[in-house]
């Protein structure tokens, strides 16, 4: 089964100019914990639910007055929509992210995949694949690296 089959197409996307607090609307009313940055057909990085937790309100910068571009994870890896469930589950290990965008053959975002996405649409070996994907991406999620998504660069 490949990445194609289990992605949601439904994608948040937001400016590099949009203020947080519109960001956090866009996620609670998308019921997600992420939106992605772009412009002019080029994404930018993506902001998490984490991200407004630890680089806005965690550094006293008020969501009406700061920009996406201020707080955005910059570094975008992604997958491509022919990826197998069990390469993108073992990239989401290896990155200790939980999602990651989905583009197709011609670089052209299509989707978004999370590693509950994968858990919901795999088999039991897969299963195990995706409990340990999140395991480790749990035990790490303290850690100084700041979340990021995918394996290849944008």
């Amino acid at each position: 089964m490949n990445i194609k089959d289990v992605m949601s197409t439904h994608i948040e996307i937001v400016s590099p100019e949009t203020l947080l607090h519109e960001v956090a609307k866009k996620m609670q009313a998308s019921d997600c914990g992420s939106v992605l940055v772009g412009k002019d057909d080029r994404l930018l990085g993506v902001i998490t639910d984490r991200d407004l937790a630890l680089r806005c309100i965690a550094e006293s910068h008020h969501p009406a007055e700061t920009k996406a571009e201020q707080v955005m994870t910059k570094q975008i890896l992604y997958c491509y929509d022919t990826d197998t469930l069990e390469d993108v589950a073992l990239n989401m290990t290896h990155n200790k992210v939980r999602r990651f965008p989905v583009l197709n053959k011609e670089k052209r975002l299509v989707g978004i995949v999370s590693l509950g996405d994968l858990a919901v649409h795999s088999t039991d070996e897969h299963h195990r694949i995706c409990g340990k994907a999140l395991g480790e991406i749990c035990a790490t999620q303290g850690a100084a690296a700041p979340e990021r998504m995918g394996t290849r660069h944008a």
